[in-house]
C-alpha cells in the first residue's frame, strides 16, 4: 500500500507539471460486479449520475493540453443512498485507473476521457 501512496505522489508531480485543459465533462464506465453489465456515463461538470445505489458527482475532467483525446483525469464524489460519508472521493486517472480505485463491494467505476465539446 505504501508503494502505491509513492507511486501516486510521484504521478501527481509529474501531471501537476503538464499543462492541461479543462473539459466540458467527462464519460465514465461503471461495470456491474453481479450482472457483470457495463454501462458508459456521459456527466457534464458540476452535475451528478446514478447507478444503481450509486450517486456520483463529476468535479471536473482535465485532459493534456492541445490533445483532447489523450489521457483523462477526473475528480469525482461517489456516495451511496443510505450510507453515511462517500465511498471514493479523489482523482481517478483514464490510463492508471488502478493508481486510485473506489472499493465497492458491487461496482466498479472508472473513468474514459473527457467531453471536449
Amino acid at each position: 500500500m505504501r508503494i502505491l501512496a509513492v507511486c501516486a505522489l510521484i504521478w501527481a508531480s509529474a501531471a501537476s507539471a503538464e499543462q492541461t485543459s479543462n473539459g466540458q465533462g467527462a464519460v465514465l464506465r461503471a461495470l456491474d460486479k453481479t450482472s457483470g453489465t457495463t454501462v458508459d456515463l456521459s456527466i457534464p461538470n458540476g452535475q451528478r449520475a446514478s447507478i444503481g445505489r450509486l450517486n456520483i458527482v463529476l468535479n471536473e475532467c482535465r485532459y493534456p493540453q492541445g490533445n483532447p483525446s489523450g489521457d483523462a483525469y477526473a475528480a469525482i464524489e461517489v456516495s451511496e443512498t443510505g450510507r453515511a460519508g462517500t465511498v471514493f472521493s479523489g482523482w481517478m486517472i483514464a490510463s492508471a485507473p488502478a493508481l486510485n480505485p473506489m472499493e465497492h463491494q458491487r461496482y466498479d467505476i472508472w473513468v474514459m476521457r473527457c467531453i471536449t465539446s
